[in-house]
């Protein structure tokens, strides 16, 4: 598939530290159904890093944990110039697709090289080698989303692969005229995949027009532009560089702001019995 992508600019976080003049009011929260992480969280207090990787350091949105993510991880990764991994991770049995949005990187699965811009998407199946490194002269920022994968009788493991999102082209909403589009990475009758990472572009005044609620655990993270997100029962006011986490079956619904469009990287369980 070929599509055009969006006259878009990726948020990037940059670190540093709100200044002591800055109020301490704000728009996280962090509820049973639903959390907010503001842009502004993502300083140089709230990084974490990892054993095995140089030059690094990230911000973690999510995590399995009681009363929050119970599916899936999610990171936000700065690269410094030289920086990276000769092996990422640390899990045999996690998945993980990696979404670049600022810089370039050299991605090695098995034996064949890929550059990664920002833009570029990957899908790494559980077990497969990989490494990850920045060689260029500039700092490289992308988002990894891991997941334990969940086999099926009679189902063969997804291969890896990667893409570009100008690459993709955005399937709209019927009935939307454009207004509410998702760019699919992976085919929804692809039974292999046990989650999807879309991207889900509204233009302004395009809306979610009633309220999802559904048995997919959602992580969205609010690439451009800027929202009005209703979770649960409260309608939330969201921006660019925001995430949001969604509780399995917490309802949603969502108007975009303008003046350009809204645009969300989204994560979701999917094509799996429900656990018992």
């Amino acid at each position: 598939m070929s599509g055009t992508v969006p006259d878009s600019s990726y948020y990037v976080p940059r670190g540093g530290l709100p200044p002591q003049s800055a109020l301490t009011t704000d728009r996280a929260r962090f509820t049973e159904a639903y959390a907010v992480v503001p842009a502004r969280t993502l300083s140089d207090i709230t990084t974490s890093y990892l054993p095995g990787w140089e030059g690094m350091r990230m911000w973690v949105l999510a995590r399995p944990l009681s009363g929050f993510a119970e599916t899936f991880s999610q990171y936000v990764v700065e690269v410094s110039p030289g920086g990276g991994s000769d092996a990422p991770e640390s899990d045999p049995g996690a998945e993980a697709v990696l979404f670049v949005v600022d810089g370039h990187l050299s991605l090695l699965v098995d034996t064949t090289q890929h550059a990664l811009e920002a833009g570029s998407y990957a899908y790494l199946p559980p077990g497969v080698s990989w490494r990850l490194r920045n060689d260029s002269g500039a700092t490289a920022t992308f988002h990894w989303i891991r997941k334990r994968y969940q086999s099926a009788d009679g189902i063969e493991e997804p291969t890896s692969f990667v893409t570009h999102e100008r690459d993709v082209t955005p399937i709209e909403m019927p009935g939307t005229d454009g207004a509410w589009a998702t760019t699919r990475f992976v085919d929804i009758a692809d039974l292999r995949h046990d989650m999807h990472v879309n991207i889900v572009t509204f233009q302004p005044g395009g809306s979610i027009p009633f309220p999802e609620t559904h048995v997919m655990e959602h992580g969205l993270y609010v690439l451009e532009g800027k929202g009005v997100y209703l979770l649960n029962q409260d309608w939330v006011e969201v921006e660019a560089g925001d995430f949001m986490w969604l509780r399995a079956f917490c309802p949603q619904a969502c108007y975009a702001g303008g003046p350009g469009p809204f645009r969300y990287l989204l994560y979701k369980d999917v094509n799996r019995h429900a656990g018992l």
